[in-house]
């Protein structure tokens, strides 16, 4: 009994020091970034692998999971008489909720594990010990680029995989179920709100950073030569992809309720521009 609350203990503790880690990176890596990019062909480099390489990938995990909503909703809608609805249905299921995900997962799978195995070979063969001796801070050189593109990518790699996911679902229907594409498109555009949007790409940035920030950490904290370096790998992958599914309850129950907010900064915007628009007018107009 004693030992499985030990064992328990040991885990909280040890979750609650990653976590703590990670902050510090971030805090770290904010520093740097302060003070502007330095190494920015590295940065360059990490935003063609993780974006650019990332896409074949993001494409087909798009294109067939929108393709199998879109069959599996359509049999079922269509025996309600309401087969119109699935495209509106997979719109709103792809952006809120399995575009940001999946995407991050196969990010996590793809590119979390390239990082861990590669910051950690740096790490085990003392590579890391030789930047720090030649006065290189290996978080401003290996870290923050990292972190950038992964902040920036993911988002971009989201919108394609919703544009890809739609389009995929609008074939399956049209084309393969025989539906009528007007009914299936018609309802795609009635549902659209600028919020979606605004769901998607807030998850994507956070679960980009988080992703790369958890493997960029499990790779300085590496250790053990080539045995180390494959349990840090399936460490990453697995933190990763919890902290993705974590954040995802958290920010989607947050994300609702900023609605409102949205809502009135919306309006106060469109009020301000409306404003500038009428005063420039009159000014030209004098």
């Amino acid at each position: 009994m004693f030992g499985y609350i030990i064992a328990l203990g040991r885990f909280a503790s040890d979750g609650l020091r990653g976590l703590g880690e990670i902050a510090i990176l971030l805090l770290r890596c904010l520093r740097w970034l302060a003070r502007g990019i330095r190494y920015k062909r590295e940065t360059v480099q990490q935003f063609y692998f993780i974006g650019v390489q990332s896409l074949p990938v993001i494409l087909t995990t798009g294109a067939f999971v929108g393709g199998v909503m879109s069959y599996t909703f359509y049999n079922q809608f269509i025996t309600l008489s309401v087969g119109s609805w699935t495209g509106a249905i997979v719109y709103k299921a792809m952006v809120w909720q399995l575009a940001p995900v999946l995407v991050a997962l196969m990010l996590a799978g793809r590119v979390g594990c390239a990082i861990t195995a590669e910051i950690g070979t740096m790490n085990v063969t003392e590579q890391i010990d030789a930047l720090d001796t030649m006065g290189t801070d290996p978080v401003n050189y290996l870290v923050l680029p990292r972190v950038l593109a992964g902040f920036f990518m993911t988002p971009a790699l989201t919108m394609f995989a919703i544009l890809i996911g739609i389009g995929a679902g609008l074939f399956m229907t049209v084309a393969v179920q025989g539906a009528e594409f007007h009914f299936q498109w018609t309802p795609i555009t009635d549902w659209i709100d600028a919020y979606d949007f605004v769901h998607a790409l807030s998850k994507s940035f956070v679960f980009g950073a988080t992703i790369s920030l958890i493997c960029c950490r499990n790779g300085l904290k590496t250790t053990g030569g080539a045995e180390g370096v494959g349990k840090a790998t399936t460490s990453a992958n697995v933190s990763s992809c919890i902290a993705v599914l974590m954040l995802n309850f958290i920010l989607s129950i947050l994300l609702y309720y900023f609605r409102p907010v949205y809502d009135v900064m919306r309006l106060w915007l469109d009020y301000v521009w409306a404003g500038g628009i009428n005063y420039l007018t009159s000014w030209f107009a004098a």
